[in-house]
C-alpha cells in the first residue's frame, strides 16, 4: 500500500494547481485517468487563457504547460492511465492502472475531476439516432488534436463558450455553420466570445429557438427548429427544417462527482458540486474540492486558484494543522441562483464568494448581509447576467453569524 500525504483526483488545471501547492510540504500523489495531463485544455488551441494569473493571453496547451514544467520539478508522484474505482471515508483509494490495482492510503484527499458535457439523452431531443451527432468538446478535439473535420454543414445547440468556440473553428476550418441556436432569451456565453466567435464571422444566433426534432437515418440530414415560449416550450407553427449533415451540442456541463456521492460527501443540488467553505473542505473532514467538480466557472484562472486553495489546505489538513472552527452558511438572498463557497470558516478574514444572478439586471448592487440585516459589503455592477459569473472579495472584521448575498437593483 502506498502511504501518502495528499492525493489529489484529477489532473487537470485544478488538480495540477492542488497538487502544486500542496507539495510545498507534504507528500503527493496525482491520479488522472488520461493518458496526459492537462484535462481538457490541450484541445483548447484557442487563446483566453491565464489573463488574470500570467496577466496574458495564452492558449489552453500554453497554460497547461507552465503546471506541467512545475510539477516535473516537485517530488509529485504522477499516475496516468488511473482511475479511481473506490474511494473510502478513511481516505483508502483504490485504483487501477497498467501497473494493476493500487491501493493508496492518504491522510486529505482533493477532488479534481471535473466536469463532463451534457449529451442528447439528457437533454430529450426526438428522433433517430444518427450519425453526426456531437457534444461540442468532442468536436473540438476531434478537429485539434485528431486533424478530423466531422461535418460540413452544421447546426450548434446551446450557445455556452465551447458551443460558440466551436461555431468559430468549424468555419476556420471551411464548414458552413448555419447558426448557433439557443433555448434562453439571452446567449449563456461570456460577452466576448459572442463578439469574436459568431459578430466577427457572421455567423446568426438564433435566441428562443431549440431543436425539437432529429432527422435522417444513416447521417443527419437536417433538424427541425422552433421558437419557445416563456416556459421553454416549443410554439406550434414557428417550426423550421434546417437541412444539415451535422449537430453539435452545446448544452451545458455537469460536475463530475460520481466519487464524491459514492463517498457520501453532501452535494449542492443547484451547483452539481459538495458544499464547500472557503478553504474548500467539504463537509467530511480532510476531502476537499475544486475547480469545475464544485461548480461550472467561467475562468480557467479560477479553476486554478481554488485549486491552490484546496492544496494548500489539504497539506495542513495532512499535516494536522488546520483548525477545525465553526463555519458561517452563506445563504442565497433575492436574485442570487447560487453561490461558492456556501459555508465561511468564522477565524477567516478576506473572503472570495463566486455567485450567479437569476436575472439580467442592470445597475445592479450586490451586497452581503449579517443576520441584523446589517449591510457588511457591498458594490455595483453596471449588468449582471445569469451567464457571466461574478466575484467578490471581502473582508470579515469579526464574527457575523449566518451571511446573505442578495443583488437588487
Amino acid at each position: 500500500m502506498l502511504e501518502v500525504d495528499v492525493a489529489v483526483i484529477g489532473g487537470g488545471a485544478a488538480g495540477l494547481a492542488a497538487a502544486i501547492k500542496a507539495a510545498e510540504n507534504s507528500k503527493v500523489i496525482l491520479l488522472d485517468r488520461n493518458d496526459e495531463l492537462g484535462g481538457v485544455l490541450p484541445q483548447c488551441i484557442h487563446d483566453g487563457f491565464g489573463n488574470f494569473i500570467f496577466k496574458k493571453m495564452l492558449t489552453g496547451p500554453e497554460y497547461t504547460q507552465f503546471f506541467i514544467d512545475k510539477i516535473e520539478d516537485l517530488p509529485v508522484d504522477v499516475k496516468l492511465e488511473t482511475t479511481v474505482i473506490d474511494i473510502k471515508k478513511d481516505k483508502r483509494i483504490i485504483a487501477i492502472s497498467r501497473e494493476g490495482l493500487l491501493e493508496i492510503q492518504a491522510k486529505a484527499v482533493v477532488l479534481a475531476m471535473g466536469c463532463r458535457e451534457r449529451t442528447r439523452n439528457q437533454i430529450l431531443i426526438p428522433g433517430y439516432r444518427p450519425a453526426g451527432i456531437y457534444t461540442a468538446g468532442t468536436a473540438q478535439r476531434l478537429i485539434n488534436i485528431d486533424g478530423i473535420l466531422p461535418g460540413r454543414r452544421v447546426v450548434i445547440l446551446g450557445s455556452g463558450d465551447i458551443g460558440l468556440i466551436m461555431a468559430r473553428r468549424f468555419k476556420l476550418e471551411g464548414a458552413e455553420v448555419i447558426g448557433v441556436y439557443e433555448i434562453q432569451s439571452s446567449p449563456n456565453g461570456l460577452p466576448r466570445n459572442i463578439v469574436q466567435c459568431l459578430e466577427d464571422y457572421n455567423i446568426p444566433l438564433h435566441l428562443s429557438h431549440t431543436v425539437v426534432n432529429i432527422h435522417g437515418l444513416k447521417r443527419v440530414e437536417g433538424v427541425t427548429v422552433a421558437k419557445v415560449d416563456g416556459n421553454l416550450q416549443p410554439i406550434k407553427g414557428t417550426e423550421q427544417f434546417i437541412p444539415c449533415d451535422t449537430l453539435i451540442l452545446a448544452v451545458g456541463l455537469i460536475p463530475e462527482n460520481e466519487l464524491s456521492k459514492e463517498i457520501g460527501i453532501p452535494i449542492d443540488t443547484v451547483t452539481g458540486g459538495p458544499f464547500v467553505d472557503n478553504y474548500m473542505e467539504t463537509m467530511i473532514p480532510g476531502f476537499f474540492a475544486c475547480g469545475n467538480v464544485v461548480q461550472v466557472y467561467d475562468l480557467v484562472d479560477d479553476v486554478t486558484l481554488t485549486g491552490e486553495i484546496a492544496g494548500r489546505y489539504a497539506s495542513f489538513y495532512a499535516k494536522g494543522i488546520l483548525n477545525q472552527t465553526r463555519r458561517i452558511p452563506v445563504f442565497r438572498g433575492r436574485g442570487i441562483d447560487r453561490v461558492v463557497p456556501q459555508f465561511i470558516r468564522e477565524d477567516s478574514k478576506d473572503v472570495t464568494l463566486y455567485l450567479r444572478v437569476k436575472n439580467i439586471i442592470r445597475d445592479a448592487k450586490i451586497y452581503v448581509r449579517d443576520p441584523n440585516d446589517n449591510i457588511i459589503y457591498e458594490t455595483k455592477r453596471r449588468i449582471v447576467k445569469p451567464a457571466v459569473m461574478e466575484k467578490i472579495r471581502f473582508t470579515l472584521k469579526g464574527f457575523y453569524g449566518n451571511l446573505t448575498v442578495g443583488v437588487e437593483r
